[in-house]
């Protein structure tokens, strides 16, 4: 694969989108398991929220057929579900051309992760050169809104980090800067969250999920996977 490619594909149509917002403080990774049936199965790994909030959200939403929880490890659990909707009902009232998009699977690119938020999917694909990504990233620009964060060839790696939000970076930043991670202490959430000029809530946000980038980009691969 010749390009990396980091970006955001916003759709409310998208399966599990409308369950991130009843659950906004977890991080939602969707792992979509084609098989020869129409539906893919989803694998869904969330990490912090509410664990009852989100599994009666799976009860409740119209995407969601069957679903059972596979394994935990810590705030993290993994789930299976069985999709409650085709292709066609899902977006078929958002993406003008299914037949477009069905071809999107076979295409020369492999989707990586998928992180599932209030209002569509942020996505980190491989694409074999940049005809495969433009295909891709048109389809997404005719059908919906497509925001793409960094692009750059496979064989030129980042350092960790580079895939933070610039208010995730001024998060850490601030955080580290007034002594929010030295032990003990030497400043409080609410500091600073004054000092960026947001709610405590959003600061806490913002950190958990610099924090969480950074791990996924550094150490997470090493991790053993969950339990079965």
């Amino acid at each position: 694969m010749g390009l990396v490619a980091e970006f955001e594909i916003r759709c409310d149509a998208l399966p599990l989108v409308d369950i991130a917002s009843v659950v906004p403080n977890a991080t939602i990774v969707l792992d979509l398991q084609f098989a020869h049936d129409e539906r893919p199965m989803f694998i869904v790994t969330a990490t912090d929220g509410p664990r009852a909030v989100l599994e009666q959200s799976f009860d409740e939403a119209a995407d969601v057929g069957e679903w059972c929880l596979i394994g935990r490890a810590g705030t993290t659990r993994r789930y299976q579900l069985v999709p409650g909707l085709s292709l066609e009902e899902q977006l078929g009232n958002r993406v003008n051309d299914l037949e477009r998009l069905e071809a999107l699977a076979t295409a020369e690119a492999v989707i990586e992760r998928i992180e599932v938020e209030p209002g569509g999917w942020r996505q980190t694909g491989w694409f074999a050169d940049r005809d495969a990504f433009d295909s891709f990233s048109s389809f997404w620009q005719d059908n919906a809104g497509f925001r793409l964060h960094r692009l750059t060839r496979a064989q030129e790696p980042e350092p960790p980090g580079e895939g933070l939000t610039d208010p995730q970076r001024e998060a850490l930043r601030t955080a580290y800067e007034l002594g929010y991670f030295e032990i003990p202490r030497r400043a409080s959430l609410e500091a600073v969250a004054a000092e960026l000029d947001v709610a405590p809530s959003s600061a806490s946000e913002r950190l958990r999920r610099a924090q969480t980038q950074l791990i996924r980009e550094t150490v997470a691969t090493t991790w053993p996977p969950l339990p079965d």
